[in-house]
């Protein structure tokens, strides 16, 4: 039985993205794409570290998860392999977006492109990941 809008609605809190070191990770996540971080707290030898948009602070969290995990290894490379991004972060403007990053020596693997109802382009977040950024027309 679907429930009214705003009644008891399932939202996105939080979505992970495995990255191979965690200061690196927070280091590109918000040095070069702009986020801001959420939360850190200390687990041994890792952390529960978080980030969020600036555009959007009480909004989705992405975990930035240690990629310790045996399977992580094959299933990222694996998607590399294939040019599959792990996600996707819209933009206002892909073109723009694009040529700020270059400028800062992210390396694109697919520069922007037009596919119809959206601009796509991909990225490698030095992390372990391709990054997708999308523009909707």
């Amino acid at each position: 039985m679907a429930h009214p809008r705003g009644e008891n609605m399932i939202r996105i809190n939080l979505t992970s993205i495995f990255v191979d070191d965690q200061d690196k990770g927070l280091a590109f996540y918000t040095d070069v794409l702009g986020f801001e971080k959420k939360v850190e707290v200390p687990l041994g030898e890792h952390r529960w570290l978080t980030v969020v948009s600036p555009a959007e602070p009480d909004g989705v969290q992405l975990v930035l998860e240690p990629a310790a995990h045996p399977a992580v290894g094959p299933y990222r490379q694996a998607l590399v392999d294939d040019g599959i991004p792990m996600t996707s972060f819209a933009v206002d403007d892909v073109h723009k977006e694009y040529e700020r990053m270059v400028a800062l020596g992210v390396v694109f693997t697919q520069p922007p492109t037009d596919m119809g109802p959206v601009t796509t382009a991909v990225f490698d977040d030095t992390c372990g990941n391709l990054i997708q950024i999308a523009t909707m027309h």
